[in-house]
């Protein structure tokens, strides 16, 4: 790997091979350290991780937020970009971020970057409704943010957010195969909201209400109708998961009947 900047890659992966590739590659040699933790991998994710000059470790599953803060101890040098192996920089991304990097003064002023990050679902990509901008801290000096949120939703938590910048340029983001995958991902977040709302008292009018406003906000207000027929969809999936969170509250008050 062509070496040109004193920056540090956190990744975590588990089975991840099939976006890997893609993750590092659109890196384009601009980093002198990747670390990748992975866990229980079954293909060739740690194969394809140090073909690219990655620093691989194995490490037990803790959850989202513990084991990418894992990664980001592990990291040397005092910039880190933090990536999911489903996400790749644009070019445009990459170009800012040598620049800024390249930059004394912006290094010093700034302990963490942010930058949008645009999905791309059902052969296009997002550029409406609740998916786009989904902006994003990525880049950050070690030490000044962690991983926080509740799992598996984290967040990198800059400690001053007076000295974060906002760069020029999408990382693009693989998420989801397919309307299955999404369906499946609302199931299972479902389950989480469930999990910590144990004390919630479910409401009909109220699940309704909020599940019509969410389909609104990123249908119309939010201009998802400007992605089409996708961006109908991707809004229908998120009221239907925003019912259906609410809906398995009852579920769980019926049980302990």
């Amino acid at each position: 790997m062509n070496s040109q900047l004193p920056l540090s890659v956190s990744i975590i992966a588990k089975n991840e091979a099939n976006n890997l590739g893609r993750c590092l590659s659109s890196l384009g040699g601009i980093a002198s350290e990747i670390i990748v933790v992975h866990n229980d991998c079954t293909d060739t994710t740690v194969e394809v991780a140090k073909s690219f000059g990655a620093k691989c470790f194995e490490h037990n599953w803790q959850g989202h937020v513990e084991q990418k803060n894992i990664a980001l101890s592990i990291c040397s040098n005092q910039w880190i970009l933090c990536l999911d192996a489903d996400e790749a920089l644009s070019d445009k991304l990459r170009d800012s971020i040598v620049l800024f990097l390249g930059s004394a003064e912006l290094c010093g002023k700034y302990h963490a970057v942010k930058f949008n990050r645009r999905s791309f679902f059902l052969g296009k990509w997002i550029k409406h409704g609740d998916w786009y901008p989904d902006t994003k801290v990525r880049l950050v000096k070690k030490s000044k943010a962690t991983w926080g949120g509740i799992n598996p939703h984290d967040k990198l938590i800059a400690k001053d957010n007076r000295r974060i910048l906002k760069l020029d340029g999408d990382l693009e983001h693989y998420s989801f195969a397919g309307i299955r995958d999404l369906t499946q991902k609302s199931i299972r977040y479902s389950d989480i909201f469930v999990n910590h709302n144990t004390n919630k008292t479910f409401s009909p009018r109220v699940a309704i209400l909020r599940a019509f406003w969410r389909f609104f906000r990123c249908y119309l207000l939010r201009l998802g109708f400007l992605d089409g027929s996708v961006g109908f969809i991707i809004a229908f999936s998120i009221a239907q998961e925003t019912l259906l969170k609410h809906g398995r509250c009852r579920d769980s008050q019926v049980s302990e009947e």
